[in-house]
């Protein structure tokens, strides 16, 4: 008989073999949830050991009815669907898993990077409907010796920035937490977000969503853009205000986007962003490789296993709790 509990909230997955297998040698049992709501998580793990969440809310609510809960470790970086604060007061411990994708996200900030500044899904589409005009992709300028301005420093822009920098593109960095000293590492320079947004003809988002982040990026920052800037997003949609956005795409305020992630998802169908030519969307799909999925969810599962057997996670979110 298992000693302890876990319960997997909701997951995309096709097989949870590899969770299955980290815990049952720390002698847990997984059971398989596919939560939506705060009641439906409630009640999938009132007796719960340990949680493993995707998308389903782990709200203070939540928390404050989980008594038995002694950690809950979230599949990927970002932890914005749990309450830390609220965690952390029930001595909750939280974790995440920060390292499993820096080379995919990095790889496909810079992929759409390549495709807005080449024209290439415009051009393919243009080809394909029977036009072949590179007069279609116009204008497109050199590269080299543009600036690419990064919105947060973290271990992702910084693997972005060491490639960016072999393409020649100047780099300009945009990050209150992080020292100078580190950005000049990587021959960049530290600037504030609306000095960065004027100089940069691509602008790359990597910020956590925190509250003090949704809507980083808004009417002001687009009014001070280049008119032949990109804005690439593989962060967290919700940083970008998107009707700002939309709007500045409309008005030829900036060149064009490319986005992997935004403030809804799965997309509204009626989103103005479908229509647009000079928007590229991706599915949430920056993390994926076969290797970097496997990683996560092995990394996911370990987490909860270190603190069912006593032990400190690898990847604790709230150090306080950290014995």
């Amino acid at each position: 008989m298992s000693k302890f509990k876990v319960v997997v909230t909701d997951f995309e997955y096709a097989s949870l073999a590899i969770e299955e297998e980290v815990l049952e040698k720390a002698g847990a049992k997984l059971i398989k949830k596919q939560c939506k709501t705060e009641q439906e998580v409630i009640e999938a793990c009132k007796d719960a050991d340990g949680i493993i969440n995707q998308y389903a809310p782990i709200t203070r609510k939540v928390i404050e009815n989980l008594p038995t809960v002694k950690v809950i470790a979230r599949y990927g970086v970002g932890v914005n669907t749990i309450d830390v604060d609220a965690a952390t007061k029930h001595g909750v411990f939280v974790a995440n898993v920060p390292d499993y994708c820096m080379e995919e996200v990095a790889d496909h900030a810079l992929s759409l990077l390549f495709a807005c500044a080449r024209k290439i899904v415009q051009l393919n589409q243009s080809v394909k409907s029977g036009v072949w005009d590179y007069k279609v992709g116009t204008p497109i300028f050199r590269m080299n010796g543009r600036v690419l301005g990064l919105i947060g420093f973290g271990r992702i822009p910084q693997n972005l920035a060491t490639k960016a920098r072999v393409l020649g593109l100047e780099l300009v960095v945009y990050d209150p937490f992080v020292s100078e000293q580190v950005v000049k590492e990587y021959n960049a320079k530290l600037v504030s977000l609306n000095e960065l947004v004027e100089k940069s003809d691509f602008i790359s988002v990597h910020t956590p969503l925190t509250k003090a982040t949704q809507g980083l990026i808004s009417d002001e920052q687009f009014t001070l853009a280049k008119k032949e800037a990109f804005i690439i997003n593989t962060s967290r949609g919700p940083v970008i205000d998107e009707q700002a956005l939309i709007r500045a795409l409309q008005e030829g305020k900036i060149a064009g986007a490319g986005l992997d992630v935004i403030e809804q998802e799965p997309i509204d169908p009626t989103s103005p962003l479908l229509k647009m030519d000079n928007v590229i969307l991706t599915p949430h799909v920056a993390w994926y490789s076969e290797e970097s999925q496997v990683e996560l969810k092995r990394k996911t599962a370990q987490n909860v296993a270190d603190v069912l057997l006593g032990n400190n996670p690898t990847y604790l979110v709230n150090q306080q709790l950290k014995k």
